[in-house]
């Protein structure tokens, strides 16, 4: 992650003014994603949709959409379509970008003219900035941070795939404590992680929320949430020689 950062230094910077996602946070997508473009997917991406397409039927009217944005994206385009490859899902390149999001999201930041996910890193990190900011990405605003839970009430806020509606005062009414300053009026939920210790708790803000419209799971937005910490903690240490 350092290195990435390092080598991307000023395409980081510039998303982060552009569009108000901190450069560990893109930095740790990028991460948790593909190994900064080194696990992308091995499979013909028009392979995987049609077969989820046609032959799996809980999620079929998905990928049907999927597959018909992945044949109006190659048109777009003008790409080969039959020879793209990517995860066993059809996600698409450095970032794992679903063809609904590459039309939607995708831009080229790097000005070449086309915009290419699959080999530029300056693509790609420019769109995973953009789709962030798509859904509501809080430009200089914390993500979650720890809490207590008292008796049972907790539950009534447990994170449920939802936006925030509950705000700081209300959740703490029903015996839950963040362990940080949290203003009153801040709309979170409240997650339950599953670790080797028991049960952890978290106050997730809408950043939060908006890391799960990547991946909808909790468990992936606290990778990233915490791999960024750690990417950032780690890249300081170094410039400072320590």
């Amino acid at each position: 992650g350092v290195i990435f950062w390092n080598s991307h230094a000023s395409t980081l910077e510039r998303a982060r003014k552009e569009f108000g996602v901190p450069e560990e946070i893109i930095t740790a997508v990028i991460g948790v994603e593909t190994n900064y473009g080194v696990q992308s997917g091995k499979h013909r991406v028009l392979d995987a949709l049609t077969t989820l397409a046609f032959g799996y039927p809980k999620r079929a009217p998905f990928f049907r959409d999927e597959l018909e944005h992945y044949l109006l994206l190659g048109r777009e385009q003008n790409a080969d379509i039959r020879n793209i490859k990517g995860s066993y899902a059809g996600a698409i390149g450095i970032p794992q970008f679903m063809p609904s999001s590459y039309r939607r999201y995708a831009v080229d930041f790097d000005k070449d003219g086309k915009v290419d996910l699959s080999g530029s890193a300056v693509d790609a990190i420019g769109s995973v900035a953009n789709y962030l900011k798509g859904y509501g990405w809080e430009a200089e605003q914390s993500i979650a941070m720890p809490a207590l839970v008292n008796g049972e009430s907790y539950r009534d806020a447990l994170y449920a795939g939802t936006p925030p509606v509950h705000t700081v005062a209300d959740i703490r009414q029903w015996g839950i404590v963040p362990q940080g300053d949290a203003p009153a009026n801040r709309e979170a939920v409240l997650v339950e992680l599953e670790n080797a210790g028991g049960k952890e708790y978290w106050l997730g803000f809408t950043n939060f929320y908006v890391i799960t419209r990547y991946n909808r799971s909790a468990n992936y937005a606290m990778s990233v949430m915490q791999l960024a910490e750690e990417i950032r903690a780690e890249r300081n240490s170094k410039s400072s020689g320590l």
